[in-house]
C-alpha cells in the first residue's frame, strides 16, 4: 500500500511500559515514536530497506530535537503525523507532531535530521535523486516559508545544551 511520501498520520495507544515514574510517557519514548513512525512511513511509501539497499545506502539519525508540550498517560490514544520538510544534499529533515486524540491537544514535537550514508563505507553521501525529487515541493515550501532554515539548524546544533 503506497502512501503520500511527504506526510503520514497514524494513531498509537500509550502502553504502560512507556511511562516514567510520574505516570507520564517518558520523553525518550517520543524519540522512539518519531523514529518508528519515520520507518513505517518510508516502508509504506516504497522507500523501505529494500529500496535503500538497491540505492546503496541508508538513513541514520544525526540529530533530534524534542519539544515537550504536555504529558500523555497510559490509555491515551495519540495521533502521530510525520512530515518531510527538506531533502537536500546529504540530509533529510522530518517533523513529527504528536497529539492526544481525545482533545486534539499537542503532546510533543520532534524535529529529526537524518543523514544518508553509503553502504560501502558508512560515510555521508548525496541523497538519491528519486528521494530529492519526491520531496522537491516540500523542500521548496520549507525554504520559502523560512529562508534561513538550514542556517538556523546549524546554529542550533552549535548551541551547547542549556545555553538557550
Amino acid at each position: 500500500m503506497a502512501v503520500d511520501p511527504i506526510v503520514y498520520t497514524t494513531c498509537w495507544p500509550v502502553r504502560h511500559y512507556e511511562l516514567d515514574s510520574n505516570g507520564h510517557v517518558n520523553n525518550a519514548v517520543y524519540l522512539n515514536y518519531a523514529e518508528q513512525l519515520t520507518i513505517e512511513h518510508a516502508e509504506l511509501a516504497g522507500f523501505g530497506p529494500e529500496w535503500s539497499a538497491a540505492h546503496g545506502g541508508w538513513w541514520v539519525v544525526h540529530r533530534s530535537v524534542l519539544t515537550h508540550r504536555r504529558p500523555a498517560v497510559y490509555g491515551d490514544l495519540l495521533e502521530l503525523t510525520v512530515r518531510v520538510e527538506l531533502v537536500q544534499g546529504t540530509r533529510g529533515i522530518r517533523r513529527t507532531t504528536i497529539r492526544r486524540t481525545s482533545d486534539g491537544e499537542p503532546v510533543a514535537e520532534v524535529l529529526t535530521e537524518w543523514v544518508w550514508v553509503r553502504d560501502s563505507d558508512g560515510r555521508p553521501a548525496r541523497v538519491p535523486r528519486e528521494l530529492v525529487e519526491a520531496a522537491r515541493e516540500a523542500t521548496a515550501e520549507t525554504l520559502r516559508r523560512h529562508p534561513g532554515y538550514l542556517a538556523d539548524l546549524r546554529r542550533a546544533a552549535a548551541t551547547p545544551p542549556g545555553a538557550l
